[in-house]
């Protein structure tokens, strides 16, 4: 479970967290969305520790991030808006071990995993692939990749489909999917609630700083216009 108490954040002069209350169960596809600058990004920052509160609480399964930024890595996975700003390796095979490796898995363990999420995001037998020639959608499903290596029990992603064209969209949403239907928790920050409506349990929308609803897709629809939200 993913809890915020209370939780402010702040960018220079300007406030962009004022006083958050959210809390996302283990096993939830919530859509986190809201118009530019509502603070959607800084918020999932907050949930492993790469980015500080001002004052509140962050707790990954009851625990204070800041306590434990190891557990809270480990439990909580993050893929970025452009994949690339969260490569480390050459290959793919390469970068989606560096997780495991820094975990001080066995080898052995470090396999198992990297095999197993290359397998789960599409791209088996493609380890030893460069990176940088891959494309958009292969990128985003590498990255993927190297944030399920590490176990999580949820996979959090930032606008992951903003860039991608519609085969790639899809390819990532049906993978997405997949992990929840296995029991992963995915947390999506987006804009564009087209093909990822229809997967979610439950859409919250930031606005200003706060939770300005949040509830079933159904039952909140209509109202996400007056967010900026392009419903589906």
């Amino acid at each position: 479970m993913i809890e915020t108490r209370d939780l402010v954040a702040s960018r220079g002069e300007t406030r962009v967290l004022d006083g958050l209350d959210l809390t996302i169960a283990d096993g939830e596809f919530v859509l986190l969305v809201g118009p530019n600058g509502a603070g959607k990004t800084t918020l999932v920052r907050q949930f492993n520790g790469l980015e500080d509160p001002d004052s509140g609480a962050v707790l990954v399964d009851g625990q204070p991030v800041q306590e434990d930024l190891v557990a809270a890595r480990t439990a909580v996975g993050m893929v970025f808006q452009d994949p690339r700003d969260q490569f480390v390796a050459a290959t793919v095979r390469a970068d989606v071990a560096f997780g495991p490796e820094n975990l001080g898995l066995a080898h052995d363990e470090i396999d198992r995993r990297v095999e197993a999420a290359l397998e789960t995001v599409g791209m088996a037998g493609r380890g030893e692939e460069r990176i940088d020639r891959l494309s958009g959608g292969e990128q985003a499903r590498v990255a993927i990749a190297g944030a399920l290596a590490m176990a999580p029990a949820h996979l959090v992603l930032d606008e992951p489909l903003a860039s991608l064209d519609l085969p790639a969209r899809r390819a990532v949403c049906d993978r997405l999917e997949a992990l929840h239907e296995d029991g992963t928790g995915i947390v999506l920050v987006t804009h564009d609630l087209r093909d990822v409506a229809e997967l979610a349990d439950r859409i919250v929308v930031i606005s200003d700083g706060r939770v300005a609803l949040d509830g079933d897709p159904d039952a909140v629809r209509d109202r996400l216009e007056a967010f900026d939200v392009r419903p589906c």
